[in-house]
């Protein structure tokens, strides 16, 4: 057993942890870490199917650093040969905020020698490690005084899926487009429609979520290549995710894009997934958007922001105009993520609920508007 930990950014602690004791696991939640137990079985479960978190590291261990011997030494009598293997490659990264030891490189150097000093005694080696063999990204990451040492398992980020082979000028990110849709309860059972879709990325993983397939199923992971992990076992894991799949559900999405360029980048990607015949794209401006639906429809969006002074009045604009839609269809839920804090003003309506999320490093407010449901049969 390891002691595990997701990483996300800030504001999605809930629902990564959600997502982890969805897999079975219980879990401590700290800012921007969710930390639980498991076996190798989890980190490849973890790996395969968490659809908003950004990593999956195993804990090697944590401590009070303020002096470099103490680092060093504490760094050494952790168990690193349990993990790394002989001629195992780990570069180590590093962090370092309010801590007495604030040169990064520096803690990062002795982070280095301290796990070399480890593996050859244990391996019993009287040269260098030559560090050939499989990677292993250390990290030493240090807050305050306590260090906290990890080994990456995922290797790219899991917002790597894979299907993302043309993007425009500022993309949303895959695990926040996941989030998105998580906190807005979607599920497959109404409509979607996402007006600003730019590459496709919400359409895209609402899907994914939809049809239950697994957002790590077509990319590879750091971690298969280490001797801990028992043969085949990201292969068997992966025939298991490709049998939970329901690729057959018939689904409603509708993406569109004022962009032309934007919408065949869009479709590009989605082929690239195998989804193409399932999400509607189309060029349409969002001021020209109509619901004909008389039944619950879901709206998530990622518009322009309007930071820029020229872009303003069109953004504004746009604003108005959802803001119509909802006050025109009363079971349309509508999910807006955007850095404008005049979007309720604008809309003319007072979210049900609001969400501070970064974009980037944007922050930002996710306005939710909870559509009125179909009464009960």
């Amino acid at each position: 057993m390891y002691q595990l930990l997701a990483v996300c950014p800030m504001g999605l602690e809930a629902v990564v942890a959600k997502e982890v004791q969805e897999l079975g696991y219980e879990t401590t939640v700290e800012n921007g870490k969710i930390f639980f137990d498991g076996d190798e079985t989890a980190i490849v479960k973890c790996n395969l199917w968490l659809r908003t978190a950004d990593r999956i590291k195993i804990v090697v261990g944590q401590f009070k650093a303020t002096t470099f011997d103490e680092l060093f030494e504490k760094t050494k009598a952790l168990p690193w040969e349990t993990l790394i293997e002989e001629n195992g490659n780990f570069p180590v990264q590093g962090r370092s905020v309010k801590s007495t030891l604030y040169s990064v490189p520096d803690c990062q150097a002795i982070v280095k020698k301290a796990i070399v000093e480890r593996l050859r005694h244990a391996y019993q080696s009287r040269g260098w490690l030559n560090e050939t063999g499989a990677k292993y990204p250390v990290e030493v990451a240090i807050l305050k005084d306590q260090a906290l040492l990890t080994i990456d398992t995922s290797g790219s980020g899991l917002n790597k899926r894979g299907y993302r082979i043309a993007q425009g000028e500022a993309p949303i990110k895959e695990t926040l487009a996941a989030s998105l849709i998580r906190l807005a309860n979607w599920t497959g059972d109404t409509p979607l429609v996402d007006p600003f879709c730019g590459s496709g990325t919400i359409a895209i993983e609402a899907c994914l979520i939809a049809q239950n397939i697994a957002p790590g199923f077509n990319r590879d992971f750091v971690s298969e290549q280490w001797d801990i992990m028992p043969d085949r076992l990201y292969d068997e894991m992966r025939d298991e995710a490709d049998q939970a799949a329901n690729y057959d559900r018939k689904l409603e999405i509708y993406a569109s894009d004022i962009d032309p360029e934007m919408i065949e980048i869009a479709k590009r990607n989605a082929e690239e997934v195998g989804l193409a015949d399932i999400i509607h794209f189309s060029v349409q401006d969002v001021n020209t958007l109509t619901i004909e639906e008389a039944t619950p429809v879901a709206l998530i969006g990622n518009p322009p922001y309007g930071e820029r002074i020229g872009d303003r009045d069109k953004v504004e604009e746009m604003y108005r105009y959802i803001g119509q839609l909802m006050q025109q269809h009363p079971q349309l839920s509508t999910y807006i993520l955007t850095s404008n804090t005049e979007f309720e003003f604008l809309a003319n309506k007072k979210a049900t609920k609001r969400r501070k999320l970064f974009n980037g490093y944007i922050e930002c407010t996710y306005y939710q508007y909870w559509g009125k449901k179909e009464p009960r049969k």
